[in-house]
């Protein structure tokens, strides 16, 4: 398998195979965030199309700061956000974190995954960076322009509807 570097110098270098490998590494992952966070199949698609672009035209950007999967993330998040302009609310005062808690229920994949794409735009958004991605608040703060209290309100709403879309589903307070 070739390494990431060599990647990034074949593809600085305009080499087509390097390119098309890059591409495909990272397309299913990207695609996925970008669905997650647009909704919409074909919003999807050409996030994706306008990131990898984006990437190609600024892979000499790159400083290697972190990984090329996270670098390229953040221009899919960016991109996503765009497409879909994302409504976020004003800052609001911080919320206690909270998870949750399903105690023995087994949660359909099928279900959770329809109940998180019905969340409106701003909380998927926060709700699929925090998460499903992995980002602190900070990090999420920083990619959207946003303050941190904004994004830990949007992450407490979001898990507050999605408790709720979820209970619908016969998930939680003690249904199965």
């Amino acid at each position: 398998m070739t390494s990431e570097a060599e990647l990034v110098s074949g593809c600085l270098l305009h080499d087509r195979v390097a390119q098309r490998q890059l591409y495909d590494r990272y397309k299913k992952a990207m695609y996925t965030l970008a669905y997650r966070i647009t909704g919409d199949f074909d919003a999807a698609n050409d996030v994706i199309q306008d990131a990898f672009l984006e990437v190609f035209r600024h892979l000499d950007q790159f400083r290697g700061e972190s990984t090329l999967g996270a670098w390229i993330r953040q221009i899919v998040v960016r991109k996503s956000t765009k497409k879909k302009k994302v409504v976020l609310w004003q800052n609001v005062d911080d919320y206690p974190e909270e998870s949750i808690d399903w105690g023995d229920h087994d949660i359909n994949a099928a279900h959770l995954e329809t109940a998180i794409l019905s969340l409106p735009d701003g909380f998927r958004t926060i709700f699929v960076l925090a998460e499903v991605e992995g980002y602190t608040h900070r990090e999420i703060a920083v990619m959207l322009n946003i303050s941190e209290g904004t994004s830990k309100s949007q992450l407490f709403h979001a898990k507050r509807k999605l408790r709720g879309m979820l209970t619908s589903y016969g998930y939680g307070h003690g249904k199965k």
